[in-house]
């Protein structure tokens, strides 16, 4: 079995990946992709019909850019906000809280794992619930 496309779909791939706009108002629709290609089979790259998606696919790109500047900045100033944040931090302080923290978690690890031994070394309980009385 081949995975090899027909040469029209493959051409209609290409065709649909320069019309973003064309791909956006598919997937809203909900309209199938069989009968986009059965009318760019029939019409043709050329037809006016493609037209409306020409014209949007350059507004898709502007705000497609001017998106990924906005991310840029963005990210630009939370990294300087970080290095703002570390040239005022004391190092001796937070390694003396990671030691802390470190220190509670072993406790607590310890207290864990004796809970567990003592529960598997208790006899188990009567009928009654408290395990005074044998039978």
């Amino acid at each position: 079995m081949s995975n090899k496309l027909h040469p029209s779909v493959v051409e209609f791939k290409t065709f649909i990946n320069k019309h973003p706009a064309l791909i956006k108002k598919i997937r809203k629709s909900g309209r199938s992709w069989q009968e986009y290609y059965e009318q760019w089979a029939l019409l043709g790259e050329e037809d006016p019909l493609w037209d409306e998606y020409k014209e949007e696919e350059t507004e898709w790109k502007k705000e497609e850019q001017d998106e990924n500047e906005g991310s840029f900045e963005k990210n630009k100033e939370l990294f300087s906000n970080l290095i703002k944040m570390t040239e005022n931090m004391d190092l001796n302080k937070v390694q003396k809280q990671i030691d802390s923290f470190n220190n509670t978690i072993s406790v607590i690890q310890e207290l864990l794992g004796q809970f567990k031994q003592s529960d598997t070394k208790s006899e188990p309980v009567g009928k009654n619930g408290f395990g005074w009385f044998k039978d």
